[in-house]
């Protein structure tokens, strides 16, 4: 049984690249960790989030 690809936090959307050296995934990359802490930075997440969802709505449901 194939285990599950992590979602990148921070992009959403796209799965975890494991974009820096040492990270296993999401839960320890210092990228996420960044952008966690900085309360401009969450907030322009949130709406990245939000217009991600609200375009994958409009597009329907994928086959």
């Amino acid at each position: 049984m194939s285990r599950p690809v992590p979602q990148c936090p921070i992009r959403p959307g796209e799965p975890c690249t494991l974009c820096q050296a040492f990270v296993t995934g999401p839960e320890d990359c210092q990228t996420v960790k960044l952008v966690m802490e900085d309360d401009e930075l969450r907030e322009m997440l949130a709406v990245k989030r939000r217009e991600y969802r609200e375009r994958k709505n409009a597009t329907g449901p994928r086959r």
